[in-house]
């Protein structure tokens, strides 16, 4: 077989198993999250018809540039956040550049202090060096967000500290309360401003113990998604000092992203603040009873090691670890799927070292419905389907 002939086998396969794990989230009577990627657009539209009118009056004439329904979300988001102002962009990733090019602008220093694992670090390809000429340095490596000390004794200087709550690459964790405060006030000793990257802010409110406003407080401007938590279309938020979304809307025109429409968007950015925002904190309570059971469950199927790290989730996901194939895990999450109804982890499992597999799981309104026993029944089912197959019996030679 040619190499192309290989590799054209290789994607046919990927392309596969890529629908029918979406097949499996649409049509699985039992999943922990649905989200929205596997639905059909006519489900999406038709959802979005529904639930729009409760949030905005539908009779109004359409957005143009960032005005109507847009300039309504921004005053929702300001509201929500406690800021003086907010401004929609169509990512993330152009959100947080502008604003870290905004703030190295008024600090004089381009240099960005992070975490090795942060979003910009891993998923972005240099993003902030390529396109917005800044320089980033990693305070450090460890799964956890940077220390006090850390940020106060880092050896070169930086003019935007920028955290990420919850760090999801190191299993969604967040500081405790006070670790985030002490951290805030090493940076603004050393002259730095603070940024947060609060893709998943919305859900931090039951491990912090405090209102969506005070968190937000703590920081000089915030960054927030409307699709990662709230299963909107997509898009994002920053918000803060007046003078700097302002001044933030002005890049955004520049690097983009001043869109002449963006209605459907943000209704369903509207309509996720309306409907999925007041149940986070009852799916990161229900988290922690699921990842309970998870652990159980291994134990008593007689995984040699298993993880849910962390032991109690600090959001409404967390990751999982097992000593198996990642390949061989993903296989079996979906025959559970396809055999039994019951779609126990949805998220692909990634290499996580010698041996190790990991996931993330994700606890919606669909994981509200499971008990912790229908959680270990379900880590039985699965694990019996992870097994690797026994070694083929040989006759003996005569």
């Amino acid at each position: 077989m040619s190499d192309t002939a290989g590799q054209t086998e290789e994607r046919s396969a990927e392309d596969r198993l890529r629908e029918r794990r979406r097949a499996a989230v649409r049509e699985a009577p039992r999943v922990l999250w649905r989200g929205g990627f596997a639905d059909t657009i006519r489900q999406r539209l038709t959802l979005l018809a529904e639930a729009a009118p409760e949030v905005y009056d539908v009779d109004e004439t359409a957005d143009m540039y960032g005005n109507g329904v847009v300039a309504a979300l921004e005053e929702r988001v300001a509201a929500l956040l406690g800021t003086e102002s907010a401004a929609f962009f169509p990512t993330g990733t152009m959100a947080q550049q502008v604003a870290l090019r905004c703030w190295a602008a008024r600090t004089g220093s381009p240099t960005v202090g992070l975490h090795a694992l942060a979003h910009p670090e891993v998923h972005e390809r240099n993003a902030f060096g390529q396109v917005s000429g800044l320089r980033t340095v990693r305070l450090t490596s460890e799964p956890r967000l940077p220390t006090a000390d850390e940020v106060r004794d880092f050896e070169e200087p930086f003019g935007t500290l920028m955290l990420e709550l919850p760090l999801r690459d190191a299993g969604f964790v967040l500081p405790t309360w006070e670790e985030l405060t002490e951290v805030v006030e090493a940076a603004r000793e050393r002259d730095a401003v603070v940024h947060f990257d609060g893709a998943r802010l919305w859900e931090t409110t039951v491990h912090f113990g405090r209102p969506l406003d005070e968190i937000a407080g703590l920081a000089d401007s915030v960054y927030v998604s409307f699709y990662k938590s709230l299963e909107g279309f997509g898009g994002a938020a920053l918000a803060g000092p007046k003078t700097l979304v302002e001044e933030a809307k002005t890049w955004r025109h520049r690097y983009g992203g001043m869109i002449f429409q963006q209605f459907p968007t943000t209704l369903s950015a509207l309509v996720g603040l309306e409907r999925e925002l007041p149940r986070l904190p009852e799916y990161v309570r229900h988290a922690r009873v699921v990842a309970a059971a998870l652990r159980e469950g291994f134990a008593e199927a007689g995984v040699p090691w298993a993880r849910v790290h962390p032991e109690e989730p600090h959001t409404h996901q967390f990751q999982v670890w097992l000593p198996y194939d990642p390949d061989a895990l993903t296989e079996a999450a979906v025959r559970q799927a396809e055999e039994t109804g019951t779609y126990l982890f949805a998220a692909y499992w990634d290499r996580g070292g010698p041996g190790l597999a990991v996931t993330e799981v994700t606890v919606g309104a669909p994981g509200l419905e499971w008990t912790a026993d229908d959680v270990k029944a379900a880590v039985t089912e699965f694990v019996a389907r992870a097994q690797p197959a026994p070694p083929a019996r040989t006759s003996p030679v005569s």
